[in-house]
């Protein structure tokens, strides 16, 4: 199972992207487990200047926006 991290204030953008993903994921018949992290440390730790961000395996794979549904097939 992938377990990816959604790093973000907990707005929107934030929000939807989780969504994105476990859509995405449903679709495949993908098993996959989205962490929301809020805590602005953590996401410093991260180096993420934007929100929302997306970490995949402890790299951040993706920040600054929602991304794409495309990409997100890319990592599922």
């Amino acid at each position: 199972m992938k377990v990816f991290k959604v790093l973000g204030s907990g707005c929107a953008n934030c929000i939807n992207t989780a969504k994105l993903i476990e859509n995405v994921a449903e679709a495949a018949g993908v098993e996959v487990k989205v962490e929301k992290v809020t805590d602005m440390e953590t996401i410093m730790n991260y180096g993420v200047m934007s929100t929302p961000a997306v970490v995949l395996n402890e790299q951040v794979i993706h920040a600054g926006g929602v991304p794409s549904e495309e990409k997100v097939k890319l990592w599922i």
